[in-house]
């Protein structure tokens, strides 16, 4: 799949709409279109890379930005105290179905161990 065809990237430049709850200029979070929980938004960089294995030291800033998104969103949302799930799936095996890295953020209900 190339950088045009991206869902997520035509999401970022505005092509497709999305809820979104959260963008810095290095990150954006938005509503999941299928959610598996009563709360569940994605947060992906802006910088396109198909999975966790494309990033390395010179990306730790965005990978880090990416995490407390997640953390700010949950204060933000009222479920920091209760709790959530954060998920990166990578590759094939990993789950991961759209190739722009994307980390998952759940919550309003409890997730078990394992997930699946």
């Amino acid at each position: 799949m190339g950088l045009d065809d991206c869902i997520f990237c035509k999401i970022i430049k505005g092509e497709i709409p999305s809820e979104k709850l959260y963008e810095t200029e290095q990150v954006i979070a938005f509503k999941d279109i299928s959610p598996a929980s009563p709360h569940h938004y994605l947060i992906i960089p802006k910088i396109h890379k198909a999975s966790l294995n494309e990033f390395d030291q010179e990306h730790k800033l965005i990978l880090g930005e990416i995490l407390l998104a997640a953390k700010e969103i949950a204060v933000k949302q009222g479920f920091a105290e209760s709790g959530y799930r954060t998920v990166i799936n990578t590759g094939k095996d990993g789950g991961q179905t759209v190739h722009h890295l994307h980390m998952h953020l759940l919550a309003g209900r409890e997730h078990k161990w394992p997930p699946g």
